[in-house]
């Protein structure tokens, strides 16, 4: 979702469109204005039916944002923070910065999201009997309607990541006690279902439906991807159980001052020592950006002598930040950002104690058990998924 832009903010929640949007607003506008509207609905003049074509394409990803919203909000309820809502080509995400800590909470989070599909159809609907003396405008909403019963059918398909395979996995977490391995049946549940629309799609290409079919495989191609991704995220989060930040940070970490240049740190660090990752810090030993190697190699050599290091830092607000005693599968989920993966570990008077690395985690994640057989007895509950770097409830268009 790197290729978006901000709308804004609702509720706090910051409301994103990535550009692919513009893909399925085209497919609609087009769709509507020049296929469906004039076949049912002939006599109107070309404006009229691009107009309404572009009102349902803006209303309709109205609806999907109220889906997402929905997610947001009951999340936040949970004392789960939703930092963004990205509307894209094929629906909506909604990042969750962490886990539910219950089957009742996940339950819900999920099943909001159809609910107010189901509610945006029940508006539609009403919309269309009251303007039904407009036959254009009646069948735009009416075509709205249908549109979000759809959706909201289609999400409550018990296989992840739609939200009918969180319910899925809530009603397996309450049954076993064992969140993961309720999530990774969801998953492998998402999967196969994917496998299934591909096949749907490649036959209904074959047979000659052309477009529907290709976008049939799409959309299963991106459940077979993700719901493999959630299985692989709630394994690591069983293996990860119990370990500390810690535990597994570098430390204590190799500092620069933000006034050196890039020049001087190369020659001063980087060719002596085998690091990737400099925090700077100022003369308080306040923490003021991350500067890592890829970003010292996008500075051309000839700049190198007059580029100090502030100027291509990581600003601190957008490194993730950790305390030592923090669970390592609660920070896995902010690793974001411009710090290449990277976060930085302040001890309780904010001091600079430590780093974490991508090498510090494959490292934790391949010698983790390697004191006994199985370290993590049952049940397992919410502590022990770990989220994609931004937990998503991600619902196909």
């Amino acid at each position: 979702m790197r290729s978006s832009f901000r709308l804004g903010r609702i509720g706090g929640v910051v409301v994103g469109l990535n550009v692919s949007v513009l893909f399925i607003v085209l497919i609609l506008v087009v769709g509507l204005a020049f296929g469906r509207f004039p076949i049912v609905f002939p006599g109107y003049s070309v404006t009229a039916y691009v107009l309404a074509g572009m009102a349902s394409a803006v209303l309709f990803l109205a609806s999907l944002l109220a889906h997402e919203l929905a997610h947001a909000l009951v999340a936040r309820r949970h004392g789960i923070e939703v930092p963004q809502i990205t509307l894209w080509l094929l629906g909506g995400v909604a990042e969750l910065r962490s886990e539910p800590r219950t089957p009742g909470a996940d339950l819900r989070i999920a099943v909001v999201g159809p609910v107010a599909s189901l509610a945006c159809g029940v508006v539609f609907g009403a919309l269309a009997l009251l303007v039904s003396g407009a036959p254009l405008a009646a069948g735009m909403f009416a075509y709205l309607a249908g549109v979000n019963v759809l959706l909201a059918v289609f999400n409550l398909i018990p296989a992840s990541p739609l939200d009918g395979g969180r319910v899925l996995r809530a009603a397996l977490w309450a049954r076993w006690g064992d969140r993961v391995r309720a999530a990774v049946t969801a998953a492998r549940a998402g999967r196969v279902f994917g496998y299934v629309l591909i096949a749907l799609g490649f036959a209904q290409v074959v047979t000659g439906l052309g477009f529907q079919g290709l976008w049939l495989a799409l959309i299963g191609l991106f459940l077979v991807n993700a719901a493999s991704a959630e299985e692989q995220q709630a394994q690591l989060g069983a293996t990860l159980h119990g370990v500390r930040v810690g535990d597994v940070m570098s430390g204590p970490p190799v500092v620069a001052h933000p006034d050196e240049t890039v020049a001087g740190l190369i020659d001063r660090l980087v060719m002596s020592r085998r690091l990737s990752t400099y925090p700077l810090v100022d003369e308080d030993e306040s923490f003021v950006g991350l500067v890592t190697l890829n970003r010292i190699r996008q500075v051309a050599p000839a700049a190198r002598d007059a580029t100090r290091l502030r100027d291509i830092a990581c600003p601190p607000d957008d490194v993730p930040r950790a305390v030592p005693d923090e669970p390592l599968t609660g920070l896995l989920a902010r690793m974001d950002g411009c710090a290449d993966g990277r976060a930085v570990v302040l001890d309780t008077s904010g001091r600079l104690v430590g780093l974490l690395t991508p090498s510090d985690i494959s490292r934790a994640i391949q010698t983790a058990g390697l004191q006994g057989n199985d370290p993590y007895p049952h049940p397992r509950g919410a502590d022990l998924a770990v989220p994609p770097r931004d937990h998503t409830h991600r619902d196909a268009a």
